[in-house]
């Protein structure tokens, strides 16, 4: 058993001991400016790749598809192919929740892109809703715009929530005429 005993940790050592000293390697993703990610024409609330387009007034995602938004709100899009011939439609898919219908009343709806507003709209019921609006070529020379938004009225924190809660968004883009 005495000889035994050294040949079984010997074998032992040579069968385990390779694996246990092996350096692991890390795998570690880094971006080179031909990688780096680009951003989107329509974002989607729940899509977090394009999180960071949501720049201002938003809210973390809720149930893996939407977010809340303060009374202000902006995000960044990239202008759609064509768009500086063509123009574009805005498009932002929300809803009104039953809360902010029964304490507000009516909210209304505003946008601009460069300091150029667009016709607000404004919503007494609850619902899912779609605010869209045309955009002219003159507004879209650039690979990215910033679109803000704007509600006469929002609930303000503590009501209901500790944040100051306005609508929904489910997703928000330019498309091509």
């Amino acid at each position: 058993m005495r000889k035994t005993l050294p040949a079984i940790l010997l074998a032992a050592s040579l069968l385990w001991g390779p694996a246990a000293c092996k350096r692991r390697d890390r795998a570690s993703v880094q971006y080179t400016e031909e990688e780096a990610p680009q951003l989107a024409t329509i974002v989607h609330a729940a899509d977090p790749r394009t999180a960071a387009q949501f720049v201002s007034g938003f809210h973390d995602i809720e149930q893996n598809a939407w977010r809340w938004t303060a009374g202000r709100f902006a995000v960044v899009l990239r202008v759609p192919r064509g768009a500086a011939e063509k123009g574009a439609v805005l498009r932002l898919k929300f809803s009104v929740p039953e809360p902010v219908v029964e304490k507000l009343k009516t909210v209304t709806l505003r946008a601009s892109i460069e300091g150029t507003g667009f016709e607000p709209e404004s919503f007494t019921q609850a619902g899912e809703f779609t605010y869209e609006r045309e955009i002219p070529a003159a507004l879209m020379t650039g690979e990215s715009t910033r679109v803000e938004f704007s509600l006469d009225r929002a609930l303000p924190a503590g009501e209901i929530d500790r944040r100051e809660l306005g609508v929904i968004v489910s997703s928000v883009g330019f498309e091509t005429p």
